[in-house]
C-alpha cells in the first residue's frame, strides 16, 4: 500500500519493545523502513510527561535531538513519553508533518492528527480510530512463508497440530503452582486426544513453568524450542490448526488472532477489566475459547489490525498533504 513517492517516517517512543514494535509494524505495513527515534526525557520533564514540555536538551535544535530535522512526512509514536514529543515534532515542522500516536494519550485527541486505540479503552473522537487487536509486526506474507516452508521439527508432526504460546507472570497475572498444574493437566489431556503438540516459552516464562510444559511435550513426543536459533514463533502460529496461549499478553493474542486459527485461551491468577473485554469482543468474533484440554471452535477470517491502522494512515496522510498544496 505505499504511496506514490513512498512517505519518510519515524518511529518515535522511549525505546519500551512493546510500544516500538507497535509502530515498526504499522510503517512496515506502509511499505516504509522507517528511521526509530527515541526519546529520553530526564528529570524532572520525565515526570511532566505525557503533558510535557520536552526536556530542552533534546529540543529540535540541538545536534543530538531525538527530533532533530528534516522532519518526516509522518510520525508515529507509543508510549506516555513520547507524547509531547509528537506534539514537538508537529510544531516544529509547521504542522508539515502527519502525526500519528498508538494507544490512549491520555491528554485527548488534540494529541496527534490521528490516533488508534483498543476497543477497551474510552477515549473517542473523530481522528480515533478504534479496533479490537492492536497493530503488530506478524504480516500476512510471513505467515504465508512460514505455510509453505515450516521448519522440518514442526513439518514431522502429524495433524491436528496444536501450537502453545506460554507466557509468564505479568503486572494482572501470575502463575501460582495450582495454575502450572493445571495448565500442564490441560496440556496433557489435549495430547492424549491425538492433538500433536509444538511450543515456544517467552523472556518471562518461569523455570518450573517451563519444566511443567517441556515435561507434557516429552511425554507426548511434542517440539517445544530449547531455546537454540532463532524463536519459532511465526512458523508455529503459521501451522497450527488451534493456538493454545496464556492470558497474560493481549498481543500475543491479537496476533494468534491474525491467523484465523481457533485461540484456547489459558487464564492464570489475577486479570483485568480492559483484558475481560478485550477477550469477550475475541469470543463473539468466534476468535477466543476457553482453554479445557480440548480442541475448540472453528477457523475464521483472520483479524489483522495493523492493516486497517496502516490503510488510515496512509489516507490521512495523503487527505493531509492535499490540504497543505503537496503535489
Amino acid at each position: 500500500m505505499p504511496a506514490d513517492p513512498p512517505p519518510s517516517i519515524w518511529v518515535l517512543t522511549d525505546g519500551k519493545a512493546g510500544d516500538e514494535v507497535q509502530c515498526l509494524g504499522v510503517a512496515e505495513r506502509l511499505g516504509v523502513e522507517p528511521e526509530v527515534r527515541r526519546v529520553s526525557p530526564g528529570k524532572p520533564w520525565a515526570w511532566l510527561m505525557p503533558r510535557g514540555p520536552i526536556d530542552p536538551r533534546e529540543g529540535a535544535d540541538r545536534p543530538n535531538s531525538p527530533i532533530r530535522p528534516p522532519f518526516p512526512d509522518i510520525a508515529i509514536a507509543s508510549g506516555r513519553r513520547a507524547v509531547a514529543y509528537l506534539r514537538a515534532v508537529k510544531k516544529a515542522s509547521n504542522g508539515r508533518s502527519f502525526t500519528v500516536f498508538l494507544k490512549d494519550p491520555r491528554i485527548g485527541t488534540g494529541a496527534a492528527d490521528l490516533i488508534w486505540v483498543s476497543e477497551h479503552d474510552r477515549l473517542r473522537g473523530d481522528n480515533v480510530l478504534v479496533t479490537v487487536t492492536s497493530p503488530h509486526k506478524l504480516a500476512p506474507e510471513q505467515l504465508s512463508r512460514a505455510r509453505a516452508n515450516p521448519p522440518p521439527a514442526i513439518a514431522a508432526l502429524s495433524g491436528p497440530r496444536a501450537a502453545v504460546i506460554v507466557g509468564g507472570d505479568s503486572r494482572h497475572h501470575r502463575f501460582r503452582p495450582d495454575d502450572i498444574a493445571r495448565f500442564a493437566q490441560g496440556l496433557d489431556a489435549l495430547a492424549s486426544s491425538g492433538v500433536a503438540l509444538m511450543g515456544t516459552r517467552s523472556r518471562r516464562t518461569s523455570p518450573a513453568l517451563d519444566q511443567a510444559v517441556a515435561a507434557v511435550f516429552a511425554r507426548h513426543g511434542g517440539w517445544w524450542w530449547d531455546g537454540a536459533g532463532l524463536n519459532p514463533y511465526v512458523p508455529l502460529l503459521a501451522n497450527a490448526d488451534a493456538i493454545v496461549a496464556t492470558a497474560d499478553s493481549t498481543n500475543m493474542i491479537g496476533e494468534a488472532a491474525a491467523t484465523g486459527a481457533p485461540i484456547l485461551v489459558f487464564e492464570p491468577h489475577g486479570g483485568h477489566g480492559k483484558l475481560a473485554k478485550f477477550l469477550e469482543a475475541l469470543r463473539r468474533q468466534g476468535a477466543v475459547h476457553h482453554f479445557a484440554g480440548r480442541l475448540e471452535g472453528a477457523r475464521y477470517e483472520p483479524i489483522d489490525s495493523t492493516g486497517i491502522i496502516a490503510e488510515r494512515v496512509r489516507e490521512g496522510w495523503l487527505r493531509h498533504r492535499a490540504e497543505l498544496g503537496i503535489a
